[in-house]
């Protein structure tokens, strides 16, 4: 009887495992699902952020404007590169959606491969740096255009928006996309935290 018995709990304890076996595969289906999800929005939020740093150079960038009166020895005109701050917006933006586009083969990577580690610690630190280089131009060309629309009377800076409104209105623009890129790079680096903690 007693060997009857241990023949019993032989077949019991392996068809306990046979039984748990598949319900670890199914968490890490889920999790890999998860991951998959995670890594594909982030593919399209790059995407959206491409969009918004080439809006933000294309604005700055053709916001040449000239006035319509002039005088013997002077032409009144404004434009980008008439202000180091705007040079400095439209090269380190530029650099920014450079990036962004070499960026998009290790979002895919991380598509295909949810479980890899490597790819999304890489695009983490990655997009620290170009948030922060973001966060720098958008912020010195909002203190150029703030100027540009209220002056300073208290040195003597004059508001210059009256003249050149097209002006503005392009460099405004430039740098509310600018600042939507950032928007969008703290959601990356969100979504990279949260697939990095899932592993």
């Amino acid at each position: 009887m007693k060997s009857e018995s241990a023949a019993i709990d032989i077949p019991e304890s392996s068809s306990v495992a046979k039984g748990k076996a598949p319900l670890i595969a199914v968490s890490r289906n889920e999790r890999g699902g998860y991951r998959k999800g995670i890594a594909i929005f982030d593919l399209i939020l790059r995407l959206a952020a491409i969009a918004t740093a080439l809006a933000a150079v294309a604005a700055m960038g053709t916001s040449d404007e000239t006035l319509p009166f002039f005088t013997q020895f002077f032409q009144f005109q404004a434009s980008y590169d008439d202000l180091p701050t705007f040079q400095f917006f439209v090269i380190a933006i530029a650099i920014v959606g450079g990036y962004l586009v070499l960026s998009l083969p290790f979002s895919v990577v991380a598509i295909v491969r949810p479980h890899a580690v490597g790819p999304r610690l890489l695009l983490i630190i990655l997009d620290a740096l170009a948030l922060t280089l973001n966060t720098a131009a958008g912020a010195a060309a909002a203190a150029i255009v703030y100027l540009a629309h209220n002056g300073n009377s208290n040195t003597n800076w004059l508001a210059i928006c009256q003249q050149y409104g097209d002006f503005c209105q392009k460099v405004s623009g430039a740098v509310v996309a600018s600042f939507l890129t950032v928007v969008i790079f703290v959601f990356l680096i969100v979504l990279s935290a949260f697939a990095l903690r899932s592993h």
